[in-house]
């Protein structure tokens, strides 16, 4: 596949993978650890090298996880990461950043998000981030779970060099398409999904599997292609199974008709009107 079918521009210029692999959960059951290093890395082999992992998910056990998974592969992995808001201060963004860098066992990650916003002031955060990108810690920074009002005080506050908001969005959770995604369209800041299969539920949802049925496909696949087919949004299916990571894997190549989604927006209507942004 050409890189326009594979990856985003960032404002930056570099790019980030088109999909890639949430790992929420991942690392807390000692006896899944095997079938969870062998998801990720099955995802690697067929070029889903977008990563994302938080220092909140186990405490730190998904870094680990993470870590481990790609021991002599760090050559190919674009790694994203999120600091907590409790921790976004000028002097602990740094320094939990530097923790997670150590649960990793990498030198630096690729792209550093705020997970939500708190108390602390975004400018500190912003001067933490530039202070990371300076010491060669992380690439890029951006942002998670901001709203269209976020978004707007974080350029005020000096984010110009956001490179991503990381949002809950899918079929069934289409609130951000009234103002959030027009706006950050208009800024050229990419989205990047998270729960695009809203955790499992739209799996079983017969409008979905009607679409599927059609293209002999999954409904995870259905729900991953009305995503990618939008452009300049990027998406991070959770899989603890290597096959289900092998399977979101060929949502790339599911091209939906528009009778697809036609039938789609009749089962999950657009938002009519402004929404808060909802969050897992």
């Amino acid at each position: 596949m050409t890189l326009a079918a594979d990856a985003i521009e960032l404002p930056s210029g570099q790019t980030m993978p088109v999909l890639g692999q949430g790992t929420w959960y991942l690392g807390e059951r000692p006896a899944r650890r095997r079938d969870e290093l062998a998801a990720p890395r099955a995802g690697l082999d067929l070029d889903m090298t977008m990563i994302d992992t938080a220092e909140m998910y186990g405490d730190g056990a998904s870094e680990e996880l993470v870590g481990e998974a790609i021991v002599g592969r760090r050559a190919d992995v674009f790694l994203v990461d999120k600091v907590l808001p409790s921790n976004a201060s000028r002097r602990e963004t740094v320094r939990a950043c530097r923790r997670s860098l150590q649960r990793l066992g990498v030198d630096h990650i690729d792209l550093y998000l705020l997970h939500w916003r708190g108390a602390h002031p975004l400018a500190e955060t912003i001067e933490a981030f530039g202070e990371l990108v300076e010491a060669g810690d992380i690439g890029q920074w951006g942002v998670s779970n901001f709203d269209l009002s976020d978004m707007q005080d974080l350029l005020e506050a000096g984010g110009g060099a956001c490179a991503t908001n990381q949002v809950l969005y899918n079929l069934t959770r289409r609130g951000p398409e009234f103002d959030l995604l027009p706006w950050l369209r208009e800024h050229q800041i990419p989205v990047m999904a998270y729960s695009p299969i809203e955790q499992g539920r739209l799996l079983g949802h017969p409008q979905v599997a009607e679409v599927a049925a059609r293209h002999e496909a999954t409904a995870a696949q259905v729900a991953l292609a009305w995503l990618l087919r939008q452009g300049a949004i990027a998406a991070i299916p959770r899989s603890s199974n290597p096959e289900h990571t092998r399977e979101n894997a060929e949502a790339r190549d599911l091209d939906l008709a528009e009778e697809d989604v036609a039938a789609l927006d009749a089962a999950f209507p657009p938002p009519a009107g402004p929404q808060p942004l909802e969050m897992l």
